[in-house]
């Protein structure tokens, strides 16, 4: 009876000292062990570990990575506009030593990420305009905060950060009907710039195609008046030859549209019977 009792309680013992000997790290975490509050070594592998029951201690964080959302803060761009930017950083613990050394927990090691990055953020903001910050520039900037910030962080905590990046950049309410008020202004008077340049820009167009009209019109003219004196002369080349074949038939035409011309409408002509023009209406006959 007095085995067994023995038995039982070495078993009980043996229970209770187990959890103090044998720990387990699996693949999510990585751990220190400390000895009376002093580093002994890390462990940054999964698997089964054995420590001094009640005189050691395990400190386990996260191998995985991790995020650190700031709270939304307001910051003063390059041309005095006020800016609320709501910013997150994504990190994992790369030294676990230094980072239980320097922040002790995953709770402190984000007021101290965001601290600095915040910081950093500030000083890139102040030295660009508003519309940068909104538009090109914005991934340059968070690339250069989160550069920086990585590099304070492992120096300082053990944490590599991976990225820093706003979520979202408002303006402050106080401050967005007076933007909104400015861009529309701006907007209108671009606008307005626009028309202007459309309406010069039209004058001008007129004023080239009147000009051209003008041109044209001026050029045909010419062509039309030489064109016309051209047939006119090959016309009086005609008559001439012809005048020159039968002279007397030529009188006799001439003398037709003469009579076509002023024996009509009315008109009273008074000729002597002798006349040269009559001499058809009196005669027909060719003279001699």
């Amino acid at each position: 009876m007095k085995k067994l009792v023995i038995v039982i309680v070495l078993v009980l013992a043996a229970l209770m000292v187990l959890p103090q000997v044998v720990f387990i790290i699996d693949e999510r975490e990585q751990g220190i062990v400390i000895q009376l509050g002093e580093y002994v070594r890390t462990i940054d592998e999964p698997g089964l570990n054995f420590k001094i029951p009640f005189i050691q201690s395990v400190a386990r964080m996260e191998r995985r990575v991790l995020e650190a959302d700031a709270p939304p803060t307001e910051f003063i761009t390059l041309d005095k506009e006020r800016l609320l930017v709501d910013s997150y950083i994504r990190w994992r613990i790369v030294d676990p030593h230094l980072f239980y050394k320097a922040v002790r927990d995953e709770h402190t090691g984000r007021l101290r990420l965001n601290n600095v990055a915040i910081s950093r953020l500030r000083e890139e903001l102040a030295r660009h305009n508003l519309w940068d910050i909104i538009g090109v520039e914005r991934k340059p900037i968070m690339d250069t905060v989160g550069r920086h910030t990585d590099e304070i962080a492992r120096r300082d905590f053990g944490i590599a950060v991976i990225d820093v990046r706003m979520k979202r950049v408002d303006l402050p309410e106080g401050v967005q009907e007076a933007v909104f008020a400015r861009m529309r202004a701006e907007r209108e008077r671009m606008a307005m710039e626009s028309r202007a340049e459309g309406a010069q820009e039209a004058k001008k167009i007129m004023a080239d195609a009147d000009r051209e009209v003008v041109v044209l019109l001026a050029q045909a003219e010419k062509e039309s008046r030489l064109l016309r004196g051209e047939g006119d002369a090959k016309a009086a080349a005609i008559y001439a030859a012809a005048f020159e074949q039968d002279p007397e038939f030529f009188g006799f035409v001439r003398s037709l549209e003469a009579y076509e011309k002023f024996l009509v409408g009315g008109t009273t002509l008074v000729l002597g019977a002798d006349s040269e023009l009559f001499r058809f209406l009196q005669s027909p006959q060719p003279r001699e």
